[in-house]
C-alpha cells in the first residue's frame, strides 16, 4: 500500500484513556484525604465518583470520537496517495481528461481529510498540553493537502489541459505561444500557494511529537517540497521560455556540441559549432564552424582572474578552452564574446550538448539516416549510414578517428552529423513526451546546459543545474564537485573510466569532514600506442608517452571548508589549493598507462553544513549512475 502523507498513530485512545485513569487515582486520593464527618465524606465521595463516572464516559466518547476522526483522515489521505502515480502516468501519457478526473478524486478525499481535522473535538485536543501538538500537526498535514490538491494541482491540471505540448518544442513551422503565456499567471499563483503550505509544515517542532506522528509529519515535508519546486520550475519556465524561444523577436544562440573524448570540466572540448535561430519557435541552423577556425583570441578575452588563476590564460585565448572551468557561465559568457568578436554576429546566448545527449534525442526520433552526400563521401562505407541511439556515440567520439584520417575532415563528419540531427529535431520527428523525457535527461546529467545573455533570463536560469553555475540558489549547502580536465592533448578519454564517491569521515572539533575518492582507470588497448591513430593518443607532443591518460582531477568543496589533504594511492602528495567563490578547490594531475588505475583522494575539513552532502562530476561517456557511488559513512568511534 502507498504511503500516505501521514499515518496516524493508532494508540491514542489508549493513551487518552491511561490519562482519564491517571484523573481517578488523583480525585479519589484528594477525597480520601479531606477531613470531613463520615456522612459528609460519603456525600461528596458520591458525588465525585458520579461526577468522575461522567468524565469518563466523556472521555470516553472523545476517545472513540477522536479515533474515528483519525481514522478518516487517515484512510482518505491513503486514498489521495494511491492516486498520485496514476496522475503522473496520464500527464507523461498527454491525457488531459484522465488527468481532470484524478485531481477531482484526490481532491474529494483530500476534503473528506480536512474536514475530519477541522472537527470541533479534534480542533480542541489540539490545544490539550502533551498530546495537543500531535492532533494540530496532523491537521496541518491535512490542511497542506488539501491545499496542494485545490490550490496546486487543480489549476495545473487546467492549464496542462490547455496546452498543445508537441506544437510547443521548436519545429520547422513555429509555435503559438499564447496559451502558454496565457497560463503563466494560474502557474505562477499556484506555486505560491503551495510553498505557503510547505512554509507551514516547515514550522512544526517535530521534536515534540509522537514518534508515529514526527516521522510522516517529515515525509509530507519532503513531499510537498518536490511538489513546492516542480510548481516553481514549471512558473518559471512559463515566464522565461517563450521569450527565449523567440515569443517575441528572433533569438540566435551558439551551439557548442561538447566532444567527450577529450575531456573538459564541463563536459567535453567544443568542437563543432553552429547558431541556432529561433524565432516565434521556428528552428532553423545557421553559419556552423569549429573551434579550431575561430583560431587564437589576441588580446585575449577578459575572465575572471581568479579562475584564471586556476586554469591558465587558455581560457580567454582559446575557444577549445573556454570551459576548462566548471562554471558554465564564465564558459559561455566568454564564448559568447568569442564568437561576436571572430564573426561579428550578435549572439543571444550558448547552449551546449554532447553526443550522449545526441543519443537521448535519437531514442526518441528514431534512427537517423545520413542523406548528405558529404557526410556519405567521408564516411567512405566505413562508418553507419544510419545512426541511432546506440551507436552515435561510439560512432563520433570512436569509430570517426579510426575510420577518417585528416582531423579537419573528422571535424567535418562530427559537425555534419550534428547538423544533422538537429534537422530531424525542427522538422518535427518524434513525439513532444520522448524529446522532452531525453532533453530533461540530459539536463539532469549536465550534458544540456543553457546560458542566456539576458540578465533577468540567466537570473531565473541560475535557479537550476541546466545552469551549470557552481555558486549560487542552483548548488545545494553541502555540494561537493569533481571535475575532470584533459592534459594528454587527445583523445584518450573516451578510454578513461572513472568512479566517484564521497567518504563521510569523524568530525572533528564540530566540523564535519569529508572525503573525495576518485579512482581513473586506463581502459586502451595494451598496443595503443601501435594500433590507435595519432589523433587519438597524442603521439607524445605534450609529453605524454603514447596510449596514457593525463588528466587535471580538480575537486571542489562546499562554501567556508578547507581543502586540507590529498593523497594517490593512500599516500600524501602534494597539490595546487585555491579558492573559488569562497569555495576550496583541489587540483592534482593523475597520469595512466594502458590498464592502470590510480584512486586519488581529497580531503575537506572545517565543513559548517550539517546537511547530507551530494557531489556533481562531470558528464563523460560513461552512465552518470556508473560513475557516482553511494556515499559511504567511516567507522567512528564515540568520544573520539
Amino acid at each position: 500500500m502507498a504511503r500516505s502523507w501521514v499515518d496516524l498513530p493508532r494508540s491514542w485512545t489508549s493513551l487518552t484513556m491511561t490519562e482519564t485513569q491517571h484523573s481517578e487515582n488523583r480525585a479519589i486520593s484528594s477525597t480520601r484525604r479531606s477531613p470531613r464527618p463520615h456522612q459528609y465524606r460519603r456525600r461528596r465521595l458520591l458525588f465525585a465518583l458520579a461526577s468522575l463516572g461522567v468524565i469518563a464516559v466523556l472521555a470516553v466518547a472523545a476517545a472513540a470520537w477522536l479515533g474515528s476522526k483519525a481514522s478518516t483522515i487517515n484512510s482518505e489521505l491513503n486514498a489521495a496517495t494511491q492516486l498520485i502515480p496514476s496522475l503522473k502516468e496520464e500527464l507523461a501519457g498527454n491525457n488531459p481528461s484522465g488527468a481532470t478526473g484524478s485531481v477531482d478524486q484526490l481532491r474529494a478525499h483530500t476534503a473528506a481529510a480536512k474536514d475530519a481535522a477541522d472537527d470541533p473535538i479534534w480542533t480542541l485536543a489540539s490545544i490539550l498540553p502533551g498530546l495537543g501538538p500531535n492532533f494540530g500537526a496532523v491537521a496541518e498535514v491535512a490542511r497542506s493537502a488539501d491545499d496542494v490538491a485545490n490550490l496546486g494541482l487543480e489549476p495545473l491540471v487546467k492549464v496542462y489541459s490547455s496546452l498543445d505540448w508537441d506544437s510547443l518544442l521548436p519545429n520547422s513551422s513555429g509555435t503559438n505561444f499564447g496559451p502558454l503565456q496565457a497560463a503563466s499567471p494560474s502557474v505562477s499563483s499556484a506555486a505560491h500557494a503551495v510553498r505557503l503550505s510547505a512554509d507551514r509544515l516547515n514550522q512544526i517542532d517535530v521534536s515534540r511529537l509522537l514518534p508515529q506522528v514526527s516521522e510522516p509529519v517529515i515525509r509530507a515535508r519532503d513531499q510537498l517540497q518536490d511538489v513546492t519546486g516542480a510548481l516553481d520550475a514549471a512558473a518559471d519556465a512559463a515566464q522565461i521560455v517563450p521569450g527565449m524561444l523567440g515569443a517575441e523577436g528572433p533569438r540566435n544562440y551558439v551551439l557548442m556540441i561538447q566532444n567527450n573524448a577529450e575531456i573538459r570540466a564541463s563536459g567535453g572540448i567544443p568542437g563543432a559549432l553552429a547558431v541556432l535561430n529561433l524565432d516565434k519557435g521556428k528552428l532553423t541552423l545557421g553559419s556552423q564552424s569549429s573551434a579550431t577556425e575561430l583560431g587564437v583570441m589576441s588580446p585575449p578575452v577578459p575572465v575572471d582572474p581568479v579562475q584564471q588563476q586556476i586554469y591558465s590564460g587558455r581560457l580567454g585565448k582559446y575557444m577549445q578552452d573556454v570551459n576548462l572551468t566548471p562554471d558554465y557561465p564564465t564558459a559561455a559568457s566568454t564564448a559568447q564574446a568569442m564568437w561576436e568578436r571572430k564573426t561579428g554576429q550578435h549572439v543571444d546566448g550558448v547552449i551546449s550538448i554532447d553526443p550522449v545527449a545526441l543519443s537521448y534525442i535519437l531514442d526518441a526520433t528514431g534512427p537517423l539516416n545520413i542523406s548528405s552526400p558529404e557526410l556519405i563521401g567521408l564516411a567512405k562505407n566505413k562508418l553507419p549510414t544510419e545512426l541511432t541511439g546506440k551507436n552515435v556515440v561510439q560512432t563520433l567520439l570512436s569509430d570517426v578517428y579510426a575510420k577518417i584520417e585528416q582531423p579537419k575532415l573528422q571535424d567535418a563528419y562530427f559537425a555534419g552529423v550534428a547538423q544533422e540531427i538537429f534537422a530531424v529535431l525542427s522538422n518535427g520527428k518524434g513525439g513532444a513526451k520522448g524529446l522532452i523525457e531525453g532533453i530533461t535527461r540530459g539536463a539532469g546529467e549536465g550534458r544540456v546546459l543553457v546560458w542566456s545573455g539576458m540578465t533577468d533570463e540567466q537570473s531565473v536560469l541560475g535557479k537550476y543545474p541546466l545552469s551549470g553555475s557552481i555558486t549560487g540558489p542552483s548548488v545545494s549547502p553541502a555540494q561537493f564537485g569533481v571535475y575532470f580536465n584533459d592534459g594528454t592533448g587527445a583523445k584518450m578519454d573516451y578510454y578513461a573510466k572513472r568512479t566517484v564517491q564521497l567518504v563521510k569521515e569523524c568530525s572533528q572539533d564540530g566540523y564535519e569532514q569529508t572525503t573525495v575518492r576518485v579512482t581513473s582507470t586506463n581502459t586502451a588497448p595494451a598496443d595503443a600506442a601501435r594500433i590507435l591513430p595519432a589523433y587519438v593518443t597524442g603521439g607524445g607532443i605534450y609529453g605524454v608517452p603514447t596510449g596514457s591518460v593525463r588528466t587535471n582531477i580538480v575537486a571542489y568543496g562546499p562554501v567556508q571548508a578547507n581543502v586540507e589533504t590529498a593523497k594517490l594511492d593512500g599516500q600524501r602528495t602534494d597539490f595546487a589549493p585555491y579558492q573559488h567563490s569562497n569555495r576550496p578547490v583541489g587540483v592534482l594531475a593523475v597520469q595512466l598507462a594502458p590498464g592502470e588505475t590510480k584512486t586519488v583522494e581529497f580531503t575537506f575539513g572545517k565543513i559548517v553544513q550539517h546537511t547530507e552532502p551530494n557531489v556533481v562530476v562531470t558528464p563523460t561517456v560513461q552512465a552518470v549512475k556508473e560513475v557516482v557511488l553511494p556515499t559511504q559513512n567511516a567507522e567512528c568511534v564515540p568520544g573520539s
